[in-house]
């Protein structure tokens, strides 16, 4: 499979976030740790449990930088988003994201210039739908669509002091910090249930 190695230890892969890195936009989102939307005034944030993230959403009117703007930004692992609605349509569209931060979980690139489309859609009380669409001409000759994914609302009995019950839920916060030492971080998450080579 495309960037996956075997290193002294025997641990299959070279994801980002094995070296204490964070995972990133978009492959942040082909993660199953839950997340949620908080609407405010001018601004939708999207907070992930997977590394107690926050995505800011901007729904103040502001344009998605480009040009001369978007070069003295700088790449950031998760982009910098501006939201808008279209009827019952929340559109989301990202730019500047860091290189390298992997694009899904096969570890395919994504250029600073890419920009990430996302369309969520409320299909009924329980369910929101998710469309992606990556426009990259710096690394793909057209656009690509992705396959919808659908979300389903946790139940309020589900939620803890930690967020929602999942892998991190009560555990430990879940962060790779190297304060937290990156072997300690390793050996209690990253390594359990990874396969071992064959000797």
């Amino acid at each position: 499979m495309a960037g996956r190695v075997v290193d002294k230890a025997g641990v299959v892969g070279n994801a980002p976030w094995y070296a204490c890195n964070p995972m990133g936009f978009p492959r942040l989102l082909n993660d199953d740790e839950p997340m949620e939307f908080i609407m405010t005034k001018d601004k939708v944030l999207q907070v992930f449990q997977w590394e107690h993230r926050i995505r800011y959403l901007w729904t103040d009117g502001r344009q998605v930088p480009s040009g001369q703007n978007l070069e003295n930004l700088g790449p950031a692992w998760y982009g910098h988003s501006v939201a808008k609605w279209e009827g019952n349509t929340l559109v989301i569209n990202t730019v500047g994201l860091d290189e390298r931060a992997w694009l899904d979980n096969g570890g395919l690139p994504k250029s600073f210039h890419a920009r990430i489309e996302e369309r969520y859609r409320r299909v009924d009380y329980n369910t929101i739908e998710l469309q992606m669409t990556l426009y990259d001409p710096e690394y793909y000759t057209a656009s690509y669509v992705g396959g919808k994914k659908t979300f389903k609302k946790v139940p309020d009995e589900a939620i803890t002091y930690f967020g929602w019950s999942g892998l991190f839920a009560g555990i430990s916060e879940g962060i790779c910090a190297p304060m937290n030492e990156v072997e300690g971080y390793n050996k209690g998450f990253r390594d359990v249930g990874q396969s071992k080579p064959k000797q």
